[in-house]
C-alpha cells in the first residue's frame, strides 16, 4: 500500500535464504516533534534530499517548513487541531498506528490501509525540558506544563516497534542519526533500530525518574559524608524503622545502619553489635542482652564512643542502664521493654529506632566512574558443613562455634580483614589493610591493648593466605584455629605451618571481600 515501508526484493530473498540476515529498510516517512530546534536543520536537509515525507507539529512544523516546504502538519493527518493549549497534538490513532503498525502482518497492513494510516519509519523527538525547568523556577504550574506526555509516548511507541521504526529520543543522538543518513543513504538496519530503542528507553527512564523525584523528593540529610558535602537519601526509611527519638539521621548514620543490620541478621542467639565507620568494633552473643552488650563493648570500648548500636532482641532495662552510660549516636532494636525508652530518651540527640522488618534488596548498586556497578548481595553464610578440615588437627566443637561466629563478622568487615574471636565474642579485628599480614598484626595488637588473652582464640580471614606468615603470627599470639576460604597457590605452605604449630585450619571455599 502507498506510504508503507518498502523492503527491497533482495532483502526479502535474503531473509528467506539467511534467517539471521538483518535487512536495511529505507526511511520513507518521518515524524519530527522537538522542543529545542538546535541541530535539526541538518537532519531535515538530509531527509529532504532523500525524498522523505516529513510530518510535524506546532513550532517544529513552522521551523521545518522554512527548510522543507513539503512538510505536512500532523493535523492534516488526524483532521484534529492541537487542543487544550497544546497539551494534545500527537495523541491520535493515526499517529500511533503509524508508529506501532507491524507491516509484516497482513492484518496490520489491512487496518492501516482501511483507516488511511501512513507508516512512520523514523520518529525524532526532543522532550520538554522538565529538569531545566525545575532547576530554574519554583512555579509549580510552569513545572507541570513541562511534563511531556505526547513526546514520551512517541518515544516509547517507536522503541517498542524497533523492528519497524528508528526512534531518535533526544538531540543528543542527532549526530548518530546524521551519520546513518549520510553513510547508509537513508536506510537503517535492525541492529541500528534496536540500538536506538535502547537509547529511547534510557531517555524515557531518566525522564520519568526526574518527574518522580520532583513529586516524591529525596530526603535531604543534614550533610553528606562530610559537612561541606550535600547528602540525600532516596528510599523509604519509614518502611524499615520507626523513629522514636533524637535528631535526624545523618549520611554516616545510614551507612553504619546498613553495615550493622547486614551483620546482625546473621545471628540467631541474642547478639549486640557496635558499629563505627561501617565496621563492627564490638560484637558478642550471650544469653542476655545485657551480657551481649557488655561483651561487645569490651571488644573496643574506645571506638564504641559515638558508635551505632544494633541488637537483634528487644532492649531490657538491665541493658539500657548500661547503654545509658555511653555516648552513642544511634540505637536500633526490634523493641524496647517498658520503661526503657524513658531512660534512653534522657539524651535528647540520641537517635532511637525500632526495627520494623527486614527489607533488604538482594542486589547492591554503587556509582562508579560514569555509571554503576550492580551485584548480588553476599547472602552466603558458612556453616560447619562448609568447613573442610585441611590440617592434621581437627578443631574442637568450641572452636567450630567460634569460627562460625568470627567468619560471620569478617564477612561484614572492610577488606583486607582479619577477625579474632573467643567464646562468642569479637576480641579484635584488623580491617581495611592493604596486606593480610598487616590486618592480622593490627588485630593482635588491638586485642592485647584491651587485655584479651588470645590463647585458644580463633582467626577468620575474608580471603586466602597468600603466604604462611599469618600462620606464624597466629601461633605466636596463641591462636589455635583458623578459618579461611583457601585457594592460594601456596595453601600447602600454610597447611604445613599449621601442622608444625598444632593449629587446626578449615577451608570454606567462599571469599568475602568487602570494599
Amino acid at each position: 500500500m502507498s506510504g508503507l515501508r518498502s523492503v527491497s526484493i533482495f532483502n526479502k530473498i535474503a531473509i528467506r535464504i539467511f534467517p539471521n540476515f538483518i535487512p536495511l529498510k529505507k526511511i520513507a516517512t518521518a515524524l519530527i516533534s522537538v522542543f529545542y530546534k538546535d541541530g535539526i536543520d541538518t537532519v531535515v536537509e538530509l531527509l529532504k534530499a532523500q525524498g522523505v515525507q516529513i510530518y510535524s507539529t506546532g513550532g517544529t512544523y513552522d521551523y521545518i517548513h522554512k527548510l522543507d516546504p513539503t512538510v505536512k502538519t500532523v493535523e492534516s493527518l488526524t483532521t484534529y487541531p492541537s487542543i487544550l493549549g497544546g497539551r494534545v497534538k500527537t495523541l491520535h490513532p493515526k499517529v500511533f498506528g503509524g508508529i506501532l503498525g507491524r507491516t509484516q502482518l497482513e492484518s496490520d497492513r489491512a487496518e492501516m490501509a482501511q483507516y488511511g494510516i501512513p507508516a512512520f519509519d523514523l520518529v525524532v523527538v526532543d522532550l520538554y525540558p522538565f529538569e531545566e525547568t525545575v532547576a530554574s523556577t519554583d512555579d509549580q504550574s510552569a513545572i507541570i506544563e513541562k511534563i511531556d506526555i505526547g513526546g514520551i509516548s512517541l518515544i516509547r511507541a517507536g522503541a517498542k516497534n524497533f523492528n519497524e521504526v528508528l526512534i531518535v529520543p533526544s538531540r543528543e543522538h542527532y549526530g548518530e542519526l546524521i551519520h546513518l543518513l549520510e553513510t547508509q543513504n537513508g536506510e537503517t538496519s535492525l541492529e541500528d533500530r534496536k540500538r536506538f530503542a535502547g537509547y529511547a528507553f534510557a531517555v524515557s527512564s531518566h525522564y520519568d525518574t526526574a518527574i518522580s523525584r520532583w513529586f516524591c523528593p529525596d530526603t535531604e540529610l543534614r550533610y553528606g559524608e562530610n559537612p561541606h558535602q550535600k547528602g540525600y537519601f532516596r528510599g523509604n526509611l519509614d518502611a524499615l524503622f520507626e523513629k522514636l527519638h533524637g535528631k535526624e539521621l545523618s549520611y554516616n548514620n545510614l551507612l553504619d545502619l546498613e553495615a550493622g543490620l547486614s551483620l546482625i541478621r546473621e545471628f540467631d542467639d541474642p547478639t549486640f553489635a557496635i558499629l563505627k565507620h561501617n565496621n563492627p568494633c564490638g560484637i558478642a552473643s550471650r544469653p542476655t542482652v545485657k551480657e551481649a552488650y557488655l561483651a561487645a563493648l569490651a571488644g573496643d570500648p574506645v571506638s564504641a564512643f559515638g558508635g551505632v548500636l544494633v541488637c537483634n532482641r528487644p532492649v531490657d532495662m538491665a541493658a539500657a542502664e548500661e547503654i545509658n552510660k555511653l555516648f552513642v549516636e544511634v540505637i536500633v532494636a526490634p523493641g524496647y521493654e517498658p520503661g526503657v525508652l524513658d531512660l534512653l530518651f534522657s539524651k535528647k540527640n540520641r537517635i532511637i529506632l525500632r526495627l520494623k522488618e527486614d527489607l533488604y534488596d538482594r542486589v547492591m548498586v554503587k556509582s562508579v566512574l560514569n555509571g554503576y556497578l550492580v551485584e548480588d548481595r553476599d547472602l552466603h553464610t558458612e556453616t560447619p558443613d562448609d568447613f573442610k578440615v585441611v590440617t592434621e588437627k581437627a578443631p574442637t566443637a568450641a572452636e567450630i562455634d567460634d569460627m562460625v561466629f568470627a567468619n560471620k563478622v569478617v564477612k561484614h568487615s572492610r577488606s583486607n580483614a582479619i577477625t579474632l574471636a573467643k567464646n562468642g565474642q569479637l576480641c579484635a579485628s584488623g580491617i581495611g589493610q592493604t596486606s593480610r599480614v598487616d590486618a592480622l598484626r593490627q588485630a593482635i595488637e588491638k586485642a592485647h591493648s584491651f587485655g584479651f588473652d588470645l590463647h585458644g582464640a580463633v582467626l577468620a580471614s575474608d580471603a586466602f593466605f597468600p603466604f604462611d606468615d599469618c600462620v606464624k603470627l597466629a601461633h605466636e599470639a596463641g591462636i589455635t584455629a583458623i578459618v579461611q576460604p583457601g585457594g592460594s597457590v601456596r595453601d600447602q605452605d600454610s597447611i604445613e605451618r599449621c601442622n608444625e604449630f598444632n593449629i587446626s585450619m578449615v577451608f570454606t571455599g567462599y571469599r568475602h571481600f568487602k570494599h
